[in-house]
């Protein structure tokens, strides 16, 4: 399984386009080649899927058992050429000191040599008190080579070769000059919507062919095969025949979904049903449905124009539908969104009004208890999720019904957090659908014995 992780030493560092022009020039070279992520992200994978033509996966300790992690890496990676992962943040940066889920300690896990992309504005001979110090601190992570990035020019690359080669003995395997064709776009609305597909595309050709002309390929794909080799991939999973039909929110406003849950979802035989929320005026036929995270305040208006489907969602909830949803998701089912002078109305289930602000409201990781309200069976455990809201609700009335105490987090209301009404489950945390904790089992267990009811869903 030849692997690389990709770290830095601080955020920011240009990892995601490093990790976007290798996988596209590995895969142009015809390799199959497997992204990961480490941490909750949701856009980046997004953005691995396009340049690594294959979905890409996250790797979280806090969502995540380490035997999770070592399986569902070695389940993906061992059907590829290469797979490379990428870090969040510092190669040594965690939630503890310790260091104990760190991008040091996954790489350890899982036997990965360590490439360091190191951001060199403003940086000459400082670069090798900084790479011996990397190397110092944890001398059990393989940091086997480094890649400088956002290089000033011809001068400035001489000068930062001629330092670490007097000061260090780690190998450059690429200078990568800065660019404004290396820069994506930071925007607010993250996702790749259909229309926009083929400049996205585009864009990533273009990084792809200046990281192929300025970084040594052909020796980090000997470094990656000099990757520790004790992880073995487990058996095929068999999909199961199930007969569930789910629908779930995919378009241009809502489309955070963890590949892993989905692949989950499809191996307990479930048919998943797209569903765009800005065009589709009613729901399928379905044993219940997903609405996921995304950005629907970049859509008030064409959401509030779908009164149609708002009031199909509205009904079927009304009439037990099982439905999950998911901080943009939840903002979707709320009476109404309202971001500065634009407003408008939403599914109208969750009686209250969200109102977007300028800085987040809720962000990082998370942890909740179930509640005697949460509906399905509560373990009344501490539940692992992370959070990311600009928004929070206003008007909510007394006395509603929540699935969980937050013990971490803001939640809706910094105690509350997954609105309960019917069969329907609505939160700002978003949780790991997959494993002993997730909430795929319970939420699938309810579909089915609704799926025989004669208020299933009607076309």
């Amino acid at each position: 399984m030849p692997h690389l992780y990709l770290s830095a030493a601080h955020k920011s560092s240009g990892k995601t386009t490093l990790t976007l022009g290798l996988c596209r020039a590995l895969s142009n070279r015809g390799l199959k080649v497997q992204a990961f992520k480490k941490g909750p992200d949701y856009i980046d994978p997004i953005w691995h899927g396009l340049a690594a033509r294959r979905a890409s996966y996250n790797l979280d300790f806090h969502m995540m058992r380490e035997a999770e992690i070592e399986d569902l890496f070695a389940r993906h990676a061992g059907e590829v050429d290469i797979s490379l992962i990428e870090g969040n943040k510092g190669l040594y940066d965690g939630m503890d000191v310790e260091g104990s889920n760190s991008n040091a300690a996954l790489a350890k896990l899982l036997g990965a040599p360590v490439v360091l992309v190191l951001d060199t504005i403003g940086m000459t001979r400082g670069i090798a008190p900084l790479i011996l110090g990397y190397q110092a601190f944890d001398p059990a992570v393989n940091i086997a080579g480094i890649i400088l990035n956002k290089v000033g020019g011809p001068r400035h690359e001489g000068k930062l070769r001629e330092v670490i080669a007097r000061y260090t003995d780690v190998p450059i395997l690429g200078v990568v000059y800065k660019s404004e064709q290396m820069a994506i776009a930071e925007r607010h609305l993250g996702l790749v919507p259909g229309n926009e597909a083929a400049e996205a595309d585009a864009r990533i050709e273009a990084i792809a062919s200046l990281i192929d002309a300025q970084v040594d390929i052909d020796r980090l794909l000997q470094i990656a095969g000099q990757a520790r080799a004790t992880l073995r991939p487990p058996a095929p999973i068999r999909a199961k025949r199930g007969g569930l039909r789910i629908a779930y929110a995919h378009d241009r406003a809502f489309g955070f979904y963890y590949q892993e849950d989905l692949d989950t979802l499809a191996q307990a035989g479930v048919e998943l049903i797209p569903l765009d929320c800005l065009e589709d005026t009613r729901l399928p036929v379905v044993d219940g449905l997903l609405l996921g995270g995304g950005f629907p305040e970049m859509f008030i208006e064409a959401l509030a124009a779908n009164a149609g489907l708002r009031a199909d969602i509205a009904r079927q909830i009304e009439a037990g539908l099982p439905v999950y949803a998911e901080c943009g998701g939840l903002m979707f089912l709320a009476r109404s969104i309202r971001w500065g002078e634009r407003h408008g109305e939403m599914v109208g289930v969750l009686p209250g009004d969200v109102v977007m602000a300028a800085r987040p409201v809720g962000r990082g990781y998370a942890e909740v208890v179930e509640t005697d309200h949460a509906p399905w069976a509560p373990r009344k455990t501490t539940l692992p999720a992370h959070e990311f809201h600009y928004s929070h609700l206003e008007n909510l009335p007394p006395g509603l019904n929540y699935a969980y105490q937050v013990k971490r987090g803001h939640g809706i209301d910094g105690q509350r957090d997954g609105y309960v009404y019917r069969n329907l489950l609505a939160a700002y945390c978003h949780r790991r659908g997959t494993g002993e904790q997730g909430w795929i089992a319970p939420f699938l267990e309810m579909a089915r014995a609704r799926s025989g009811s004669p208020n299933r869903l009607a076309a």
